[in-house]
């Protein structure tokens, strides 16, 4: 089996590195800067137990590869991207890969469920930090982290559970599971504070005083919704059992980890965020079902404005934010 990660950042890299080390054949797809590192430099992934020096075949898009029988794609582009990379995965292996989402929110599998026969849903559980080309740091441990996936919308087959068995080897926690929404509608909950680190000062990161307060609000807005929607998440002491008992962030070299994805985006330079489909998913869900959902409004409407530029990253305090949603 051939993993192609498509989308290699910060967790991407992490996943086909650590696959790579266990011997696996993995390729990547990127783009800009990155793909310009991995093609001429490699992939450096600095852990908790060592840095490792990867030569990966790497491609600019699925354009430039010749895909087989036994290849599986595993996404782990931002879900603002993966509209268009499913088009042009789709040109080119046709709609019968096997497409595995192991991204945050919940959106990307309705995508790619619209294009392929067999699309996969995977959580996502790991601490990375991507911000210069060609370097990821994977700072999860004893393990980089939590993959359990299973079909989408439900259900395990023999792709699946090759898949998270080799995982499984390649220092994750990963089980197939035949409900793998459970998980990722639990990790949702918890990324609806992502948006919160583009807005207050790294001072008041935290879940004490207001910014607690407030964060806690949000996901409390996000659990009236699947109330509303007849949404199964997994409950908070299984997801604790079953994925962050396995790793905790640890410094590498001696630096921390550089906050959530999301506010790596906005260092990095980009212009969008994936906060439209963590916030906003509860907007939407809220619209759907009668909830209303303003303080998730605020962070997705705030968040935007910040990555276009419209906005001051960082100027926020919490208590502006309790004020600007009453």
């Amino acid at each position: 089996m051939r993993y192609i990660i498509y989308g290699a950042g910060g967790i991407g890299c992490t996943i086909g590195g650590r696959l790579a080390l266990a011997g696996h054949d993995v390729a990547l797809i990127a783009r800009g800067a990155q793909l310009d590192a991995l093609q001429t430099r490699g992939l450096t992934l600095k852990t908790p137990d060592g840095n490792h020096h990867l030569d990966l075949p790497a491609f600019g898009s699925p354009a430039e590869m010749r895909f087989g029988a036994d290849d599986v794609v595993i996404l782990t582009m931002k879900t603002q991207d993966t509209a268009g990379a499913l088009a042009d995965l789709e040109a080119v292996a046709g709609p019968g890969i096997p497409v595995i989402c192991a991204q945050n929110g919940v959106e990307n599998e309705r995508m790619a469920a619209r294009r392929f026969a067999n699309v996969y849903a995977m959580l996502v559980a790991l601490p990375a930090t991507f911000l210069e080309p060609g370097e990821v740091i994977a700072s999860g441990a004893p393990l980089s982290g939590a993959l359990h996936a299973g079909r989408y919308p439900g259900g395990a087959d023999p792709t699946i559970t090759a898949v998270c068995e080799a995982l499984d080897g390649a220092h994750f926690t990963s089980m197939a599971d035949p409900d793998p929404m459970r998980f990722k509608y639990r990790k949702l909950l918890l990324n609806l504070g992502n948006g919160l680190e583009l807005l207050v000062p790294e001072t008041s990161w935290g879940n004490t005083g207001d910014l607690g307060a407030f964060a806690a609000s949000l996901r409390e807005e996000g659990e009236a919704c699947y109330a509303a929607a007849g949404i199964d998440a997994m409950p908070a002491d299984e997801y604790r059992d079953r994925v962050t008992a396995h790793y905790a962030h640890t410094p590498v070299e001696g630096r921390p980890r550089s906050g959530s994805s999301t506010l790596q985006s906005l260092v990095r330079g980009n212009s969008t965020t994936e906060v439209d489909y963590l916030n906003g998913e509860i907007v939407l869900l809220g619209a759907l079902h009668g909830i209303p959902t303003p303080r998730n409004a605020l962070v997705r409407r705030l968040a935007a404005e910040v990555m276009a530029g419209k906005r001051p990253p960082r100027k926020l305090a919490a208590a502006d934010l309790v004020s600007m949603s009453a």
